[in-house]
């Protein structure tokens, strides 16, 4: 692993309830993260080579985390994401090297597939700062029950010279969703549209 990571964090969110509504079964998302060191912060550079690497391993390794919270095989997972937040001394394109250029294959390898462009977000922020993580249907972006997010933040992090790194998968769409549109059932997934 090229990424020097200080530490890995793992969230597992599960509704059984909206609006006093039972929801069954229960609607589950999570998130693994990772906090490690931003090799070019502080100063700029102009190839960010090495960060793509990075974003590369730890599409894999986040989103084996996040299945493995799920308790479901990669194949069974419905919605992904992932989101990077850099600390004070970095920028946004440190954030876009790690997520964009080959963060993504290594994802849908774990996930047996994912026609969809993985949703994505980037941000600068100091110890604590929230990252919003937007979901999608991994198959059809089209597919409405499906758009969402997860919020996340560690305490400690990330320090000025560190990147917080996250991939979120569901094993399901929203809790009770009712604004139609395309429904799982009837995805073709050969376009990553519908």
């Amino acid at each position: 692993m090229s990424a020097k990571i200080r530490k890995i964090v793992t969230f597992l969110e599960e509704v059984h309830s909206e609006m006093g509504r039972p929801v069954s079964p229960p609607t589950r998302r999570a998130a693994a993260v990772a906090v490690i060191e931003n090799p070019f912060a502080g100063r700029y550079e102009e190839d960010l080579a090495d960060l793509i690497a990075m974003g590369e391993e730890l599409g894999g390794l986040l989103a084996e985390r996040a299945v493995a919270a799920l308790g479901i095989e990669g194949p069974a997972a419905q919605s992904y994401g992932k989101a990077a937040l850099v600390g004070e001394n970095g920028e946004l394109e440190h954030a876009a090297a790690l997520l964009h250029p080959k963060m993504g294959a290594p994802m849908r390898k774990v996930l047996g597939k994912g026609a969809a462009l993985v949703p994505s977000s980037k941000r600068r922020g100091g110890l604590g700062a929230e990252l919003d993580i937007p979901l999608g249907h991994k198959d059809a972006a089209y597919v409405r029950s499906h758009f969402d997010g997860m919020q996340v933040s560690i305490n400690d992090a990330p320090r000025a010279n560190e990147i917080v790194v996250a991939v979120a998968v569901t094993d399901s769409g929203r809790p009770l969703p009712r604004v139609g549109g395309l429904v799982v059932a009837d995805i073709k997934g050969e376009d990553g549209l519908r």
